[in-house]
């Protein structure tokens, strides 16, 4: 009986490269919600998730820190199925899209942190170029299991 490690390409190893990286990357934007948390002008105790507007000046530029972090989590579980299914037929393309995706998080988090949600699209849109990408990947391996004989 073969271990699972020798079951899988060896190109899988970067798509578990990818999800360790972009595991870092929530750490990272996990961290800047701290910090943002800690300045002074925001003044936003945990447990509260978003400052109120009526109460804090700086409220909206927290917010959208916040909403960056929260939005990132939100779609971590569909990106992570994705890469990790659609790797396993075409690991070397999900990783690629799972690096893309990854790099255009970073700057939807760094756009949206500025206080203008409209700065997370500049290249935080082309993100779900990659989501797509991996969504046809993982119906090929999803086809492919059905196929076989």
């Amino acid at each position: 009986m073969s271990s699972a490690v020798e079951l899988l390409p060896k190109e899988y190893g970067y798509v578990v490269l990818v999800v360790v990286l972009y595991t870092f990357l929530n750490f990272w934007m996990a961290a800047q919600v701290g910090r943002a948390r800690k300045r002074y002008a925001y003044k936003v105790p945990y447990p509260t998730m978003y400052a109120s507007e009526s109460e804090n000046k700086d409220a909206k530029v927290f917010n959208c820190v916040q909403r960056g972090h929260q939005n990132s989590l939100e779609m971590m579980p569909m990106f992570f199925v994705l890469l990790v299914l659609g790797g396993l037929k075409h690991p070397c393309i999900s990783a690629a899209l799972g690096f893309f995706f990854a790099f255009t998080r970073y700057f939807y988090f760094k756009g949206y942190a500025t206080g203008d949600p409209m700065n997370r699209l500049a290249i935080g849109k082309y993100g779900f170029l990659a989501i797509f990408g991996l969504i046809g990947c993982t119906i090929s391996f999803g086809v492919s299991l059905l196929l076989r004989g």
